[in-house]
């Protein structure tokens, strides 16, 4: 069956959108039609094509699209060991103030996460309480359009969870449009079981399969309801809570034995514009972009390509040299567990110890060709003396598929937040925790032995004489010394086993927007990122004497603004986290 995109154009989605006018749920909605234009089973298909269109976090008015993109390069990328602000020194302080871990409640882009993240909810709960009125709507077609609903409600609540300690959540038995007052609920601690029931509701009611990308299916709403299983796993003093690590294990099981998905044979086509919706796909935030709109393209990384043509704009987001030092593999391609920061990755000199091949597919570096552009060098850097000479890499579309639009950083290069791989791996976690120890070791196995298809490993490149763009490969030679193995001996001691296990999953999906939440929620964030700050800022001075507050930093404050358009008879329905 012909697969369709889900995509609109803002300006067509503003026009048929009548109901979340309000960025925090309390005021009046400021629609450009009537209600009553929405009260018909194609109003409540424009209705879900609305609530879709917040999952990026673009569609917010009064925010740069950068401050809420769903990637989370800011919040789970700069924030975490993998990577820094990037640029220079004085470009967008509000994230400085971040990677210092110098979290404040006025912070533009912690308030305009909270915007989106509660637009998007109010946009799903007009959907439910439409399609439940609209009495024309086909049964069938209700039900679905509802479970779609719920699984979009539970991702913008999932993503305000792993934001901040006690957000709200708002469904649809408060959500009242015609009542400014119905959402201002109180934030009394986590919200995981209502998550976790929006998914489960969610997964009764999709199809095993869509005929369009972009939907959920099924096991779409099972992986992330597997996935909020996953974040209860541990307690904030880091032990294990085994009860949510066997639920989460057997949706994983379901999953891994349901054969739907595969690991792709290339790494990299988790990250191009040619493979989106591929064989690992479970689900991608879908772009698209045209020669006559960018409107549904990939803004929110706009900042974070390198600053050298094709681009031009603007340095951000650059790799840290403790994450580079992670792909340092021993003699035998076996990651450095341990000692992994002890040596530098060096630029000034060709670095010819072994390296895990994903290295290049995840970090620009000096010398190596650049997902296939031109050669990498410091001039991709706006200013190297302050970020380095490391530039991030995966969320950049190949040359085929750039410079579409006027903007060349727009592309529709799909946001592959659920992919199988991350599946193995958090099965693998769950296995070490209840004591499975070579089950976790054979499905890390498979995740390396995909990295080492030397198929994919970057080639050795020369730079040409007629451009900086001009360069030439060196037949049968790859760029650097590209190892790596398979664990062989059998994993006995539950702690090198969850050392391993978690040192992989940061190679697998470094970059991604994740790593600050993987540390949350294995309550490891104090020692991994003080740690990290210590040698990090014997390299970007700018870091030294900063530090992680525990308990304190392990999440974001609550917008000041939110609290104070919470108020109700006289007092404020939402309270600042006790550490703010």
């Amino acid at each position: 069956m012909k697969k369709i995109y889900l995509f609109l154009p803002l300006v067509a989605i503003g026009l048929i959108f009548t109901s979340c006018g309000d960025d925090f749920l309390t005021k009046t909605p400021q629609g450009q039609i009537s209600s009553a234009s929405t009260q018909t089973p194609d109003g409540v298909e424009s209705l879900l094509i609305g609530a879709y269109a917040m999952v990026d976090g673009q569609g917010l008015d009064g925010q740069a699209a950068w401050n809420n993109d769903i990637t989370n390069w800011v919040f789970g990328g700069i924030t975490s060991d993998n990577g820094l602000k990037g640029t220079d020194a004085g470009d967008q302080p509000e994230q400085s103030f971040l990677e210092r871990y110098d979290f404040n409640s006025f912070n533009g882009h912690i308030r305009n996460k909270w915007r989106g993240l509660y637009k998007g909810v109010a946009r799903a709960n007009d959907v439910i309480t439409t399609a439940r009125a609209v009495e024309a709507l086909n049964e069938s077609r209700r039900a679905q359009i509802i479970a779609e609903a719920q699984f979009l409600r539970g991702l913008f609540h999932f993503e305000a969870q792993k934001m901040w300690r006690s957000p709200i959540y708002v469904g649809d038995d408060v959500y009242d449009l015609n009542d400014v007052e119905s959402t201002k609920v109180p934030n009394d601690g986590p919200i995981w079981d209502r998550i976790e029931n929006d998914f489960l509701q969610a997964a009764a009611s999709l199809p095993d399969n869509q005929a369009e990308v972009g939907r959920p299916t099924k096991m779409a709403a099972k992986a992330f309801l597997a996935k909020a299983k996953m974040y209860q796993g541990w307690n904030a003093d880091g032990s294990a809570n085994t009860a949510k690590l066997q639920e989460a294990k057997t949706l994983l099981d379901e999953i891994v034995n349901s054969n739907l998905y595969t690991l792709v044979p290339r790494f990299s086509e988790n990250f191009l514009v040619s493979t989106r919706n591929n064989a690992e796909s479970i689900w991608e935030v879908q772009y698209a972009v045209s020669s006559a709109t960018g409107d549904a393209a990939t803004a929110g990384v706009g900042l974070a390509h390198p600053y050298i043509a094709p681009w031009g704009c603007c340095g951000f987001y650059q790799a840290s040299q403790n994450l580079v030092n992670s792909f340092r593999v021993d003699a035998n391609g076996l990651p450095l567990l341990d000692g992994f920061n002890d040596e530098d990755v060096t630029t000034e000199t060709e670095y010819t110890a072994p390296l895990d091949p994903r290295l290049d597919h995840t970090v620009g570096r000096p010398g190596i060709l650049y997902k296939n552009f031109q050669i990498h060098q410091t001039d991709f850097i706006r200013d190297v003396s302050y970020a380095g000479p490391f530039s991030s890499m995966k969320h950049v579309a190949e040359p085929e598929a750039q410079g579409i639009n006027g903007w060349g950083n727009l592309s529709a290069n799909n946001y592959r937040i659920m992919r199988y791989g991350m599946v193995m791996l958090w099965l693998a976690e769950a296995e070490v925790e209840l004591g499975n120890l070579e089950r976790a070791r054979e499905l890390v196995n498979m995740i390396r032995m995909r990295a080492g298809n030397e198929a994919d490993f970057i080639p050795m490149a020369t730079q040409g004489s007629t451009s900086r763009q001009d360069f030439s490969l060196v037949e049968g030679e790859v760029a650097a010394n590209y190892m790596v193995a398979t664990y062989t001996d059998a994993w006995s001691d539950q702690g090198v086993a969850r050392q391993a296990v978690r040192f992989e999953s940061r190679l697998e999906t470094a970059l991604e927007g994740h790593r600050f939440f993987d540390l949350q929620r294995w309550g490891v964030q104090n020692e991994v990122l003080n740690a990290y700050l210590s040698s990090e800022s014997e390299h970007r001075v700018y870091l030294q004497g900063e530090n992680f507050t525990a308990n304190k930093n392990v999440f974001f404050p609550i917008p000041t603004e939110a609290i104070d358009r919470s108020f109700k008879d006289g007092a404020a329905t939402i309270t600042q986290d006790p550490n703010y």
